[in-house]
């Protein structure tokens, strides 16, 4: 999973991801890595592991991970090259959501690019580059089929969509707010890669005071909340100056720390949960004397294909699979006991895989 994080200038990106980031690292089953100056890749949070890996003894535990980008100089006119326009841009089409930064404290310390605190002002001059550059995209889609669209229907009917999304991103409204009417319409979406079809996660960026009651009183949070449900987009409040100072603690220090606060999670745990949940996706697990491991797929997924997110000859050769689940196993004492007790059950290749499954492939190649 690759997450970029946008927002203007002075909102606390840098800081969310710079805290983010370092957190990751203080994870000692998974070291951190960072590939360029502002790329990190960060171990997901998942207690099983740690349970599954002492059940079992594992040699290793290996969680999955997440990418984040902190995508840099996106300002007025991005969309013309304006600021690292260009830049940023081709950042954010290689991502799979985007995480929109959003100001929502008042500061007199820290100055607002646009001189006051407005969350709707925000999004909507991120919201409007995007829009501009897709519909840059789009024109040059709209060229291109034009010229065959005469003698092919099916490209006289993706002519017809282009058109109508352009109509769309013209009444400034992000690809992902349109209705699409068919497969084929889909199809197409998914193809011109629009950056406004990409999901979306807000994160309300508030004081400290307004976390303890997840910013139920905060104005600014509440417009958010507002805006988001009707984009199907997801909210998570965070305090980006309080993350840094959780990632600076170790395991034990950082608990006692949130439960000061009266916190049950820190932000990277909402962020991961939120970005889980727009982006459909779970985590299936496997486990032995060997190793445990944590394996991202799409809620809905079938056996074999879960299979083969370890190696292709798992889902190639594909005979069954042995599932448990998680807490079964655990409460059980033994995989014996469980399977004693019936709780290990024998699934093919028409089997969705659940979220905490703890799965044994049998394969043959």
């Amino acid at each position: 999973m690759k997450l970029g994080i946008v927002g203007l200038p002075n909102v606390g990106k840098s800081t969310l991801f710079n805290s983010l980031t370092k957190a990751g690292a203080e994870s000692a089953n998974y070291p951190f890595c960072t590939i360029d100056p502002n790329v990190g890749i960060v171990p997901v949070p998942d207690k099983r592991l740690k349970l599954l890996g002492d059940f079992y003894n594992s040699k290793k535990v290996t969680p999955a991970v997440i990418e984040f980008v902190d995508i840099a100089g996106l300002v007025k006119g991005a969309s013309k090259g304006e600021g690292l326009g260009n830049q940023f841009l081709a950042n954010i089409r290689e991502v799979d959501a985007i995480v929109h930064v959003v100001r929502c404290f008042e500061d007199s310390n820290v100055i607002h690019v646009d001189g006051s605190i407005n969350p709707l002002r925000d999004i909507e001059t991120i919201e409007l580059e995007l829009i501009f550059s897709d519909l840059e995209i789009l024109e040059r889609r709209i060229a291109k089929t034009t010229k065959v669209a005469r003698n092919d229907k099916t490209a006289a009917k993706e002519l017809e969509f282009q058109e109508r999304i352009k109509a769309h991103l013209e009444d400034s409204k992000p690809a992902k707010t349109m209705e699409l009417e068919n497969e084929d319409e889909e199809a197409w979406m998914s193809e011109y890669n629009l950056l406004t079809w990409k999901p979306v996660i807000f994160a309300a960026n508030v004081a400290e005071d307004d976390l303890a009651d997840d910013a139920a009183s905060n104005e600014n949070v509440q417009k958010v909340r507002a805006l988001a449900a009707e984009e199907g987009s997801e909210v998570f409040v965070i305090c980006a100056q309080i993350e840094q100072e959780i990632a600076e603690l170790d395991d034990e220090e950082k608990a006692e720390f949130l439960e000061d606060l009266g916190l049950s999670e820190s932000g990277l745990e909402k962020l991961i949960a939120a970005s889980y949940h727009i982006l459909g996706l779970q985590s299936y697990l496997t486990s032995g004397e060997d190793e445990t491991r944590a394996w991202t797929i799409p809620i809905g997924c079938k056996a074999p294909q879960a299979a083969g997110k370890i190696h292709s000859d798992f889902e190639r050769g594909f005979i069954k699979a042995e599932v448990v689940n998680y807490q079964d196993l655990l409460d059980c004492g033994s995989y014996a006991g469980a399977r004693d007790k019936g709780l290990v059950r024998i699934e093919g290749k028409e089997y969705v895989v659940k979220d905490g499954d703890v799965i044994l492939f049998r394969f043959n190649v």
